[in-house]
């Protein structure tokens, strides 16, 4: 989905069932796994069905509530063990029969109770809670693909399967509310069901339905000839100039909701892209040479010291690759940039520290290669470095702790002030740019932050201290951010370029701004 980070897809082998399940604690660092059984008996909508499903999950925060529901439950039932074994150790002791003793006994009991029926009532609270999520990220799903018999068709083929779509482990129990569909089966299912019934869940989707499960059939994977329940829409060939002018503020008020226009957008993009780079980008060392490529000077001079930084690599592939790949890239259109590093990301995750760690200080030394602040390289910088930071555990998530723009003053005034000059000819237009920010969200105190004294140290600071706003916080910072580029009306790439940057840093999906021309199909 635009504007989202594209999260790691695991096949889960040996489970001949249709299910799916999405893990991680924020966008940034999600997984989601597919089972064997999905991948043989679905068809390519189907499976685009299922996969939409969980990145609703993704973009709902649905992952990050059960973690912190899984905590919660936890911590009552280890409340319940706690007055378990004190019983258990006070029974046998002599000095149970004491007044102590006694009092010990009572402790206990009143423990167990609290914890063991906290825990009952915990357990039936989440079943309810998850299972109003599901139908919303039913609903997503149709959202997000336009094809409701997607989603409807997998539910269909589990309700056929014998197994339909029981995990085989002995840890699926822990993690069941997490699943596409219901994972385990106990005789406690009407009360503590962590997902819908599935004729419930078809109706809603698919309200002309029979009644009648489908039976699947395995496919032919090889050949695909059975890939495709309904032929995709065809997109009218568009064309984009390069600058994306459009309704920035919609983008705001449509985040982790992509639209059609959206999508159709993006596909456009990607066809302006080499079928060689795009291959490129799915591999390990290619997804590598592709980022160092963009950041590839084009002075000589500079680019003979970024190669000199390749050298000591000593890594000859991605060295060649690089070399390779250079004029390619460098020649794309600037609006494609993003949605290539998108797709290079994936490869770049599955990087061991490491690698990850020889490759990260290859994109620092081609950054400082020519000792200036590169609005392009610090984007870059924030998308890539600090995701993959979290994803290997050098960098921990932000956690929210800002509920007032008083308490970002000074990050904020640099992130708004850089915004201000990234395109504006003088100081003069600058200075107005920044003062339609602060104007917009009421923050008469903000002063602009000379150029001089803003570095690439300092805005990326900034950043990390913006990034501990909570939530409500967050849409407003952006929409200063909007306004404070789109003051002269109309917003340049290199200006949207930062606003996914600082989008990312939030760890909010931005869809991309459309071309005026699209606004109306949004």
């Amino acid at each position: 989905c635009p504007g989202a980070a594209v999260p790691t897809v695991y096949l889960l082998e040996g489970h001949d069932v249709i299910n799916a399940f999405a893990a991680g604690m924020s966008p940034s660092d999600a997984v989601i796994g597919v089972t064997e059984g999905a991948v043989r008996y679905l068809t390519r909508d189907e499976l685009q069905g299922v996969v939409a499903h969980e990145f609703s999950h993704i973009f709902n925060g649905d992952m990050r509530l059960n973690i912190r529901l899984m905590g919660v439950l936890h911590g009552i039932l280890l409340i319940g063990i706690i007055g378990y074994y004190l019983m258990r150790v006070m029974s046998g002791s002599r000095d149970s029969r004491g007044r102590d003793g006694s009092a010990f006994l009572m402790l206990g009991l009143g423990l167990m109770v609290i914890g063991f029926m906290g825990t009952f009532f915990g357990q039936w609270i989440k079943a309810v809670v998850n299972r109003q999520r599901e139908y919303l990220a039913d609903a997503s799903a149709v959202q997000f693909t336009r094809n409701p018999e997607g989603i409807a068709g997998a539910l269909k083929k589990i309700g056929g399967l014998p197994n339909g779509a029981a995990i085989e482990s002995p840890a699926a129990p822990e993690y069941s509310h997490a699943y596409f569909a219901s994972g385990v089966s106990s005789f406690l299912m009407t009360i503590f069901a962590s997902h819908p019934p599935l004729n419930k869940r078809i109706k809603r989707v698919d309200p002309r339905w029979s009644g009648h499960f489908v039976t699947p059939k395995a496919l032919d994977v090889e050949t695909g000839t059975a890939n495709s329940s309904t032929a995709a829409p065809k997109i009218e060939e568009k064309k984009f100039v390069t600058a994306l002018v459009g309704d920035a503020f919609l983008a705001i008020d449509m985040m982790g909701q992509p639209g059609q226009a959206h999508l159709e957008h993006v596909r456009d993009l990607l066809s302006d892209i080499p079928a060689t780079v795009i291959t490129e980008a799915h591999d390990t060392q290619g997804a590598q040479s592709i980022v160092l490529a963009l950041l590839a000077d084009a002075d000589p001079a500079i680019r003979a010291q970024q190669w000199n930084v390749l050298h000591s690599l000593d890594n000859s592939t991605i060295m060649t690759k690089t070399t390779q790949l250079v004029d390619a890239v460098r020649q794309l259109p600037r609006a494609t940039w993003l949605p290539l590093i998108d797709l290079s990301i994936p490869a770049l995750r599955t990087l061991s520290l490491p690698q990850y760690e020889q490759f990260k200080n290859a994109v620092m030394g081609f950054i400082k290669a020519d000792k200036k602040l590169a609005l392009f390289e610090w984007v870059l910088k924030q998308i890539i470095v600090r995701q993959l930071d979290m994803l290997h555990g050098i960098q921990k998530p932000a956690t929210a702790v800002h509920s007032y723009l008083g308490a970002v003053k000074q990050p904020l005034e640099i992130v708004l002030s850089i915004l201000a000059y990234s395109e504006q000819v003088n100081v003069e237009q600058a200075q107005v740019a920044f003062d339609a920010a602060k104007k917009a969200i009421g923050a008469t105190a903000f002063k602009m932050v000379p150029r001089a004294d803003i570095t690439l140290k300092n805005l990326s600071e900034a950043m990390e201290e913006l990034a501990k706003v909570k939530p409500l916080l967050k849409s407003r910072i952006l929409k200063a951010c909007v306004w404070c580029v789109s003051s002269d009306n109309e917003v340049t790439i290199a200006e949207m370029e930062i606003l996914r940057a600082i989008a990312a840093t939030l760890d909010v999906p931005l869809p991309p701004i459309l071309p005026e021309g699209m606004l109306n199909k949004v």
